[in-house]
């Protein structure tokens, strides 16, 4: 059978308090209706129709073309914005899963079920809910006596004792097509003068149709995000999700509770990741590092058997058996190969570091190429901004530069070179020569040795 997944995004999320629309803010590293985009889409195999009707262009920009988009206006409840797809969806679908852009800890386990159960159901309805004693605003579940599902009362118009129910609706639905669109026609206008999805429920069962109800195992995948403090209990439980996966494929976390790694990270078996580490964006750490603690990692890819202490990592690229920091900055453009140490306070941009090669401490190297062997002493600084333009230096294999050497780009050193401590290089070097001074200057030839 086949599936279209709907998820409903036109809510003006004004508790968010937030020029931002709701469904874009940041959660792990991705706009939160990226989740139930990932879900539907691996749950489903089809693009999902997303139902807009607040800053719309902002929410087509993020999701791009993975989605159909419908614009609900005016915006008169989640009925009427279901409907809004019939003109799309018509004749062309056998389920309808429909989800809320704001429920991003759904799993697709969990859609996966619903899914199934719906396909096995011979009625047009089959819903998720959850037993909890915290409502956080969700409908009462109302069941007869023989325990079938009857409807959904709303939190404010429930009585007392409905209000003790503890099976809530969780707003997630699969419906059989051929009988929605009939169904949504016939919602009743509510008070508020919106037409409520919830309503279908008891429109089925009045019928005498049956009404199927998966309850969820974990209660916590239907939490809803209104405010931003709904959105922090969020971020919390999806990082003990993501933590808890890595630790379950071979990789050690010290501190779960204070180690941050968003959904697009891929980390190898035998790593270890020290508190107060950070791993964003599309980073990748190989197997058998050291990351942290008090590390940020964006956007890098790092190789096998790496050590990152106490530093910054953005843009960049690392190969095997490189150790950096403490305290040391790879900006981007960055690329260390096999082997490569930056100690304590260096800081590399656009720049590339040859096998073997080594910078102790408080050293910048940038716009520069180096070759493999390079010993950079402290305080080296390649000079690549004259005020108006970047220059670019380059520096052969096994020089060594003395510490408090300046070079100026753009500046060449050839294989064996040496610079004396405090030097500033202002020409090109020869292969195996010493140079010293303030401009520096040949001294001697040097063995090649």
């Amino acid at each position: 059978m086949k599936t279209t997944p709907v998820i409903l995004a036109a809510g003006e999320g004004t508790r968010m308090r937030s020029a931002v629309p709701k469904v874009v803010h940041p959660l792990m590293g991705k706009a939160m209706i990226q989740y139930s985009l990932d879900a539907a889409l691996e749950v489903c195999g089809t693009k999902p129709v997303v139902v807009i009707g607040h800053e719309v262009e902002e929410i087509r920009r993020i999701v791009g073309d993975r989605a159909d988009f419908v614009v609900q206006e005016p915006q008169l409840g989640t009925g009427h914005a279901l409907l809004q797809t019939e003109p799309v969806l018509d004749g062309k679908t056998d389920l309808i899963l429909v989800t809320t852009a704001d429920m991003p800890l759904l799993t697709t386990q969990t859609l996966a079920h619903l899914v199934a159960a719906q396909e096995s159901h011979a009625g047009p309805i089959t819903m998720l809910t959850l037993i909890s004693g915290e409502p956080r605003g969700f409908g009462r579940v109302i069941r007869n006596p023989e325990g079938q599902v009857r409807e959904v009362i709303e939190e404010a118009q429930a009585a007392p004792e409905q209000l003790s129910i503890r099976e809530l609706n969780a707003s997630v639905y699969c419906f059989a097509a051929d009988w929605l669109w009939e169904g949504l026609r016939r919602i009743p206008l509510s008070p508020k003068g919106e037409y409520y999805l919830t309503d279908l429920v008891e429109i089925a069962a009045s019928d005498g149709l049956s009404v199927q109800a998966v309850i969820l195992d974990d209660p916590t995948e239907a939490i809803g995000i209104n405010t931003r403090v709904h959105l922090s209990e969020a971020e919390a439980l999806l990082r003990a999700r993501i933590n808890r996966g890595w630790m379950l494929t071979g990789v050690t976390i010290i501190d779960p509770g204070r180690t941050y790694i968003e959904t697009g990270v891929t980390i190898g078996q035998d790593t270890e990741i020290w508190p107060d580490t950070y791993l964003q964006g599309d980073t990748t750490v190989g197997c058998g590092c050291k990351v942290g603690p008090n590390t940020t990692v964006r956007d890098t890819s790092i190789g096998d058997r790496c050590v990152v202490l106490t530093s910054v990592l953005e843009d960049a690229e690392v190969e095997d058996d490189v150790r950096i920091g403490p305290y040391s900055h790879l900006r981007k453009g960055a690329h260390l190969a096999e082997g490569v140490h930056i100690g304590n306070f260096g800081e590399v941009k656009n720049s590339y570091l040859g096998p073997g090669t080594k910078m102790g401490h408080f050293s910048y190297v940038g716009d520069a190429t180096i070759g493999p062997g390079v010993n950079i002493g402290a305080g080296t600084i390649t000079c690549n901004f004259d005020g108006e333009c970047k220059s670019h230096t380059e520096i052969g294999a096994n020089v060594f530069l003395g510490s408090d050497t300046m070079l100026v780009a753009p500046v060449k050193l050839g294989d064996g070179a040496r610079t004396g401590a405090g030097s500033v290089v202002t020409k090109n070097v020869p292969p195996n020569t010493l140079v010293a001074g303030i401009p520096a200057r040949a001294i001697r030839k040097l063995d090649k040795k």
